[in-house]
């Protein structure tokens, strides 16, 4: 024991000794040193203010001499208030070579002796005066003495002293250099690592990047301590990514909400829309099939009025069949039901189809028609009704959105294997924020209450899906309300098709005669049928219901049958097929007269054995034309 505090205090003793000893030769150095800077320094100080006034004036005598040549005292004192920059100098003075002072400067602020500007200049050269120095520097050009430059400056010889005292006092402190050296190094040990988390935290916290991490790898508590904050760094970024993906998630599903929400207002909208058009529309050829029958009624021996009464029934009961045929096509498209059957078409046929349909809708608004057509037969490949469907549904929308006494055209050129057809009308337009809509279901140019024929907002949408359906395109353009619109049309056409052979008309069907049964139990219309049917010379056979139809065609054998499929006792299908099952009943025609349109009804009654399937309200050409291609049905069946 007495060994060990025996060393210790030696040890002590040594280790005193040693740092007496280099803290007095670091002090006797620092002095020594100090004292020699400071002479050092002091001459270069006084050297350095010297040269650099000396410069200063070898400066302003090259800037000055032209305005000493020229007598140009403003530009002298310019060159001479450039000296503001040098918050040093105090005064300054040109001088001619005659000794007379040509310009003066004082700086700001200046006292004492600087006020007061030589009279008459000195010698060249410098000297201390106090805490100033004096220049005098000659002006020389050409080798000729032309004037003398005067400065004089603050020389901070006592500053300079007091700035090295301060100096020599720090240095003194370097005593301590072993002490600061031991704690530099403990420092960058011990603290480098919380600098480093110190820093990643603020960065973290300004940038929100949970992937930066603290380098490098401690050991140690330290190295426990920056293990531990990468760690959690790590776990907040998963939370992070967690819950932006969340929001992100959110967002998505609030936008489509959003959409979705306008999407069923806007459709809410327009369906109210409909619902109102359509029964502004149906109400509209009632009322004057309504007239029609008063007519009928009350002035039946009237034959003017009798057959104006049923001109009227006639058009207006068209109009109605055409709203109802447009929703069932589009509803017949919208559920990919819809087919149409190709062949080579010619273009002309189409059109006057079409205008067979929209002329009188077009002469009854007192509009002019303008058609120009191709000189040589232009050929598609399409359905004839579907495309002249398309035709009169764009010439109908033009009319009815054309004020009375317009102009609608029909423009059709063909531009490399294209057809374009352009329906242009001077009606009301079409705003620009309409013209990506107006092909959608139910939406109408113009809603307002006082266009009596605003019309369903199907026309066009049928348009286009038969276009494409057709592989073509459809466009609208307009200039803007009040000024007209445009419908182009490109459908492809087929280059030097076969000529087809014309359908024979109807009317030139020969006198033959059939025998002919009619089953429906709707009184008014099959009586009606069958008067026209036996004015023909037909003979005709009526039935209410399916078993006195079924009797009927057992002692009859009709080359036609008519049949309602929504007969009482026995539906039309059935009806169908008994008649098939007679010994005569495979050379009868039989035709399904209904008012179920859909796909699959036709489908029905074509497995049941219909060989013609016909949609309600039926009119009387198409009975005649199902009378004159018998022969055609035969060879079908053949």
């Amino acid at each position: 024991m007495t060994g060990a505090m025996t060393k210790v205090r030696e040890g002590g003793s040594v280790r005193r000794k040693l740092i007496l000893m280099a803290v007095s030769t670091t002090l006797a150095a620092l002095v020594a040193a100090s004292c020699a800077m400071l002479l050092v320094d002091l001459r270069a100080f006084q050297r350095y203010w010297t040269d650099d006034l000396m410069t200063q004036a070898d400066i302003m005598a090259r800037v000055t001499a032209p305005a000493l040549a020229f007598n140009d005292e403003e530009t002298a004192r310019q060159n001479l208030a450039v000296l503001r920059v040098r918050p040093q100098i105090l005064a300054a003075a040109i001088y001619t070579s005659n000794g007379t002072r040509f310009a003066g400067y004082l700086a700001p602020g200046a006292t004492g002796s600087a006020t007061r500007l030589p009279l008459r200049p000195q010698a060249s050269g410098y000297r201390i005066e106090g805490s100033e120095i004096v220049v005098f520097r000659n002006i020389v050009e050409n080798g000729d003495m032309v004037g003398t430059v005067y400065l004089r400056a603050r020389y901070g010889l006592f500053d300079r002293l007091l700035s090295y005292g301060a100096i020599l006092g720090a240095v003194m402190l370097g005593a301590l250099a072993i002490a600061w050296l031991v704690a530099s190094r403990l420092q960058e040990a011990l603290t480098r690592p919380l600098e480093a988390v110190t820093s990643v935290a603020r960065q973290v916290m300004q940038r929100r990047d949970y992937g930066l991490r603290v380098p490098g790898k401690e050991s140690g508590e330290i190295g426990v301590l920056v293990d531990a904050f990468n760690e959690m760094l790590a776990e907040i970024g998963r939370r992070s990514d967690a819950l932006q993906q969340a929001n992100a998630s959110l967002e998505v599903e609030m936008q489509v909400r959003q959409r979705a929400e306008g999407a069923l207002i806007v459709a809410d909208r327009r369906k109210d829309e409909f619902l109102a058009t359509l029964a502004h529309e149906l109400r509209n050829p009632l009322a004057p099939i309504r007239t029609g029958l008063d007519i009928l009624r009350l002035r039946s021996g009237d034959a003017q009025a009798t057959q104006r009464a049923t001109d009227i029934m006639e058009r207006q009961l068209r109009q109605m069949v055409r709203l109802v045929d447009d929703l069932l096509d589009v509803s017949r498209i919208n559920t990919g039901k819809f087919t149409i059957k190709s062949g080579r078409v010619e273009l002309k046929a189409v059109v006057n189809d079409a205008l067979e349909v929209v002329r009188p809708y077009v002469d009854l608004h007192g509009h002019e028609l303008q058609i120009d057509l191709p000189d040589r037969p232009v050929f598609l490949n399409g359905d004839a009704t579907r495309l002249a469907q398309i035709l009169s549904n764009l010439l109908n929308n033009a009319a009815k959105y054309t004020n009375r006494g317009g102009r609608v055209s029909l423009k059709a050129t063909v531009e490399d294997r294209t057809l374009v057809v352009v329906v242009a009308d001077t009606g009301i337009g079409i705003a620009p924020d309409m013209l990506n809509t107006v092909f959608e279901m139910f939406v109408q140019v113009d809603s307002t209450l006082e266009r009596s024929t605003a019309g369903l907002g199907v026309g066009l949408s049928l348009a286009r899906k038969l276009v494409e359906l057709h592989g073509g395109t459809i466009e609208a353009h307009s200039a803007g309300l009040g000024h007209g619109s445009q419908f182009v049309v490109r459908l492809p056409i087929v280059v030097d098709p076969e000529l087809p052979a014309k359908p024979t008309p109807a009317a030139f069907i020969g006198g033959e005669t059939y025998r002919i049964l009619l089953a429906d139990d709707n009184v008014d219309f099959v009586n009606s049928i069958g008067a026209l049917l036996t004015a023909m010379g037909h003979s005709v056979v009526i039935t209410h219901n399916g078993p006195d139809a079924l009797a009927a065609a057992k002692r009859f054998c009709p080359d036609y049958a008519f049949l309602d499929i929504g007969l009482p006792q026995m539906s039309g299908y059935d009806l169908a097929r008994g008649i098939r099952g007679l010994s005569c009943g495979a050379m009868t025609v039989m035709i399904a007269v209904t008012g179920w349109g859909q796909e699959k009804d036709r489908q029905l009654a074509f497995e049941a054995g219909f060989d013609h399937h016909m949609v309600k309200p039926v009119r009387f050409e198409q009975i005649e034309e199902i009378l004159g291609n018998r022969s055609l049905i035969k060879k079908l069946r053949t």
